[in-house]
């Protein structure tokens, strides 16, 4: 028979509002489990009869004897015909063994993590706004996008491969989207490659947190651009690496630095195409020569085309890879921007020594991308809708950006240079001086307005203040209204 303390310890637990979601009989079943656990009841002692129990519970019998089953086939009670069920002699129950109680976790007690843990936990990770708002960056317009060609190009896929598409999919990525990104690459961005070149993944931090563990060790040195993307240095700082900053001009990496540099470095990233955050496209001379410095020193290039559809002063330069004749180059490219987060793929275009050993690598991570998405994004691309989608949103982006720069000018001219870029989704700006970087981040985060300041993208000398305001997911007036909100709260933040 229970104590009366027992029988109200099995009615709170019961009442808990976490347990609302479970069956009556599976809360009792473990509220008895947690008093065997914590020594309450010990080895031999008797349960009440079901029926007893159920009257003191306010139960059915039925309810109690699933309780006292399940307790049964976990081997938590013994249950004898004609004597009644008894807690089980189990050895770790024994008087002087039992277990110590469950001690209440901290959210905020550190945790025991690897090196390896403790930086990508200290790293904070790559966050994204789930509604994203005046002016995050890096969001593409998806209110526009062709929802229901997308649709019925799905129903096609299932209509046609029918089961297939609901199977594992090749860990390398389907060979019709492999095929289309590599006849896409090769036309619009001169490259050169194959579909057996290609990798499909997840994302492009997934293809930087690949390269970044399958090529270097930790320790190793990688150059990477400075200002950087942030989630390349987070990436490389995980894996252990000494990343390299190399200064950032308007002409883009500055190779000269990376030439002189003595020391034993094993790859470079950089965004050469459309440089993140300062908008610059590496020249052709220094592509040659950087591509000439991977060869000699038998380093690997990560290029991140993460934007390069998105061009708006005439054509964009031909990638890296399709310039590399050594195959040193690493060309990484995501579908995020061009169409929409929510799809969660991107690619990588390797050199032929790399594609066996990424994609086995890339089964340890998360196996293979789906084949449902992969297989509509085939078709997508294949019917020309992806081309035309990207030529439409370029013009609508084009508009966009005009405005924002048109509206900086207008209306934040004693705050803020605006510094138009030739493509992408976010436009730099540079503070003039009536108000801190940081104050300014907080400003506009007080009206419910996002804006990214440079200087922690930077990681080294002193860096020209200044922040990423993001246009292309948002229509002319909320633009508008948001530069109009953003220039009464720098005002009122510069006279505070």
């Amino acid at each position: 028979m229970f104590k009366h303390s027992q029988l109200e310890s099995v009615k709170a637990w019961i009442a808990q509002p976490a347990q609302a979601g479970m069956p009556l009989h599976a809360r009792i079943q473990r509220a008895i489990r947690q008093l065997i656990l914590d020594g309450a009841l010990g080895p031999g002692k008797p349960l009440p009869a079901s029926r007893v129990l159920a009257k003191s519970l306010g139960v059915s019998r039925d309810t109690i004897e699933a309780a006292y089953g399940q307790l049964h086939a976990e081997g938590f009670i013994d249950r004898r015909v004609g004597s009644g069920s008894f807690v089980a002699e189990v050895k770790e129950f024994a008087p002087g063994r039992r277990l110590s109680p469950r001690r209440a976790q901290s959210p905020n007690q550190a945790a025991a993590l690897s090196r390896r843990g403790n930086a990508m936990f200290g790293s904070g990770g790559v966050s994204e706004q789930l509604l994203p708002r005046p002016f995050a960056h890096g969001v593409p317009e998806t209110r526009t996008f062709p929802l229901a060609l997308w649709e019925r190009l799905g129903r096609q896929v299932l209509r046609e491969t029918g089961r297939r598409a609901l199977l594992h999919g090749d860990p390398q990525g389907i060979e019709e989207l492999r095929r289309a990104i590599a006849d896409y690459v090769n036309l619009e961005r001169g490259a050169r490659t194959t579909a057996e070149r290609v990798l499909i993944l997840t994302s492009s931090q997934q293809a930087l947190t690949l390269c970044a563990n399958m090529l270097l060790d930790p320790g190793d040195r990688i150059f990477i651009e400075d200002p950087a993307y942030y989630g390349a240095r987070k990436a490389f700082d995980a894996a252990g690496l000494e990343c390299v900053p190399i200064r950032v001009d308007r002409h883009g990496i500055a190779v000269n630095q990376i030439k002189a540099e003595t020391r034993k470095v094993k790859a470079v990233f950089l965004t050469p195409s459309h440089q993140f955050p300062a908008g610059a496209t590496l020249t052709l001379d220094r592509r040659l020569a950087l591509i000439e410095w991977a060869s000699r020193h038998q380093s690997w290039i990560l290029e991140d085309d993460y934007d390069s559809e998105f061009h708006y002063a005439g054509k964009p330069t031909a990638c890296l890879q399709g310039l590399d004749p050594h195959d040193r180059t690493i060309y990484i490219g995501t579908f995020t921007k061009s169409l929409f987060p929510g799809l969660r793929i991107g690619y990588a275009v390797l050199p032929p020594e790399l594609v066996k050993p990424m994609t086995v690598a890339r089964t340890l991570l998360d196996g293979h991308s789906a084949p449902m998405a992969q297989m509509t994004l085939a078709r997508f691309m294949e019917g020309g809708h992806f081309g035309a989608h990207v030529r439409t949103m370029r013009s609508i982006y084009a508009d966009r950006l005009d405005l924002l720069a048109m509206l900086v000018i207008k209306h934040l001219p004693h705050f803020l240079e605006a510094r138009v870029p030739d493509g992408g989704l976010q436009m730099p700006c540079a503070l003039t001086g009536a108000i801190s970087e940081a104050a300014a981040v907080d400003a506009a985060r007080r009206v419910g307005i996002e804006i990214m300041g440079l200087s922690a993208l930077h990681a080294g000398g002193k860096p020209e203040p200044g922040f990423l305001m993001g246009f292309a997911a948002y229509t002319p007036s909320e633009i508008e209204g948001a530069v109009r909100k953003l220039a009464g709260a720098f005002r009122a933040a510069a006279t505070s």
